[in-house]
């Protein structure tokens, strides 16, 4: 069996987190199974569509490293089909036209909002043998819904799930304007796509019993559906795009790696044994819709940048500046490509202490900066004594004929014994100077990165 899945995003906005991760199992599963996966965009929503977010998912997604197999399929293009099928329902008397009036809906609606329970369209033109056709009403085109016994869905997540055939009102397939719904739209597209597995969110439970009626209908073969429970804020609301950090462009602005989010979307609701990390070809060969669980998954923050902070230890440096390059490139301000060299041999300690490539972009302004700023709080710690550790130190290390740990060890520890103070009372200030902050990479490590003269001029200007 050949499996062909699809991801299906709306460009009315970024592209949200969640969707993010329906994408990511549909493209798992396609490629476990040696299948195909489409990105199909729906843009029917003329008024919100925009090509602006358009091109965002499509970027978004291949930085994720999903990337999608043929050209996008635009929905739009495709509407006269969706139309012809609707006509097509007409002709077989699974479709009606329905000429209520906006008022009279409004009044069905109060009317059961009144008694407590849910609208369901009374059906009054399904047969409409004693009903006069309004004039000049341009009538909307319903699905007529099967009103007896029950619609079954194997769900390959869910389980079996089972309805009343009579929950499920006369749908709008068509508009007035001719132009057709979501669940046509959709309907024809997985069929014509030919989709043969559906991943979605678990909200679209009631729209796949809706469309199983359309494919029954045009005695279509019936893609296997998978509805995954939503992701939750850590709040353990629906996740909204209100939200903080819902788009996956509030994550790639922090300098969130790419291969740990992908990692940590893959986690998120599905597990296998007790193994955390994956690589891309892992994730791949071990991905099953079995180890997908029932329960919404809750978004942990703390848990990202736990993940972003292993990968960011553990990969290859060289790779790790690639990912940093790209980062600063388009959320920072252009570094001198001479400071290159510089900041890919000091990779392996800028990633101390660093949960997101912004916090390395951070230890990494001493390098960056030619010229370093000392906040206010950092000048009043720069005391008398501060001042004569600095001086000897230059003093010193002007001598020295090679600079490594091992020749600048003694000059640290000279200075200590004869101020009669610690390591702190010694590499305070002398990091003050040359980081322009008390915080930072190790002493050490800030010293044998810049070269003599760089390291000479800023403690002299103290």
């Amino acid at each position: 069996m050949s499996f062909n899945c699809r991801f299906a995003p709306s460009p009315t906005g970024p592209l949200h987190i969640g969707g993010v991760r329906t994408a990511l199992f549909n493209w798992l599963l396609a490629k476990k199974n040696k299948g195909n996966y489409f990105l199909r965009i729906e843009d029917t929503d003329k008024e919100r569509s925009k090509e602006e977010f358009k091109k965002q998912i499509i970027s978004s997604l291949d930085w994720l490293g999903i990337k999608h197999d043929g050209a996008e399929y635009i929905q739009s293009k495709h509407v006269d089909k969706h139309i012809a099928v609707a006509e097509e329902l007409i002709k077989k008397g699974f479709a009606y036209p329905c000429y209520c009036s906006e008022e009279e809906i409004n009044e069905m609606k109060e009317k059961c909002k009144k008694q407590g329970i849910p609208y369901v369209y009374n059906r009054k033109w399904r047969d409409a043998k004693d009903l006069e056709i309004p004039r000049n009403v341009k009538p909307v085109i319903r699905f007529k819904s099967k009103i007896s016994g029950n619609t079954i869905i194997k769900d390959l997540v869910q389980g079996e799930r089972n309805i009343s055939n009579s929950t499920i009102e006369d749908f709008v397939i068509l508009r007035k304007d001719k132009s057709p719904t979501y669940q046509l739209s959709a309907t024809v597209d997985d069929h014509e796509m030919k989709i043969t597995h559906v991943i979605r969110g678990d909200d679209h439970m009631i729209n796949s019993f809706k469309q199983k009626q359309i494919y029954d209908a045009m005695s279509w073969e019936v893609p296997n559906f998978a509805h995954i429970p939503l992701i939750h804020s850590e709040q353990g609301k629906k996740l909204s795009k209100r939200d903080n950090a819902s788009t996956l462009e509030d994550y790639i602005k922090i300098g969130i790696i790419s291969d740990a989010l992908r990692n940590y979307l893959l986690r998120l609701g599905w597990s296998y044994k007790d193994k955390e990390i994956f690589t891309k070809q892992e994730s791949i060969d071990l991905f099953d819709l079995s180890g997908v669980g029932k329960s919404p998954s809750k978004l942990d923050m703390a848990r990202i940048l736990s993940m972003n902070e292993t990968y960011i230890k553990t990969i290859d440096e060289n790779e790790l500046f690639k990912f940093f390059k790209e980062y600063i490139s388009k959320y920072k301000s252009l570094i001198d490509m001479k400071k290159e060299p510089t900041l890919i041999k000091s990779m392996g300690f800028l990633k101390n202490k660093a949960k997101t490539l912004e916090d390395m972009w951070n230890n990494a302004q001493y390098i960056i900066k030619d010229d370093i700023e000392i906040s206010s709080d950092d000048k009043k710690l720069l005391d008398d004594l501060s001042k004569t550790v600095i001086k000897e130190f230059i003093i010193e290390y002007e001598k020295l004929s090679s600079f490594t740990r091992e020749t600048l060890e003694p000059v640290i520890k000279s200075l200590i014994e004869k101020h009669k103070t610690n390591f702190k009372g010694v590499g305070q200030p002398l990091r003050i100077a040359l980081v322009g902050s008390r915080f930072g990479p190790g002493l050490y490590d800030v010293i044998l990165s810049l070269d003599k003269t760089q390291v000479i001029k800023r403690l002299k200007q103290i």
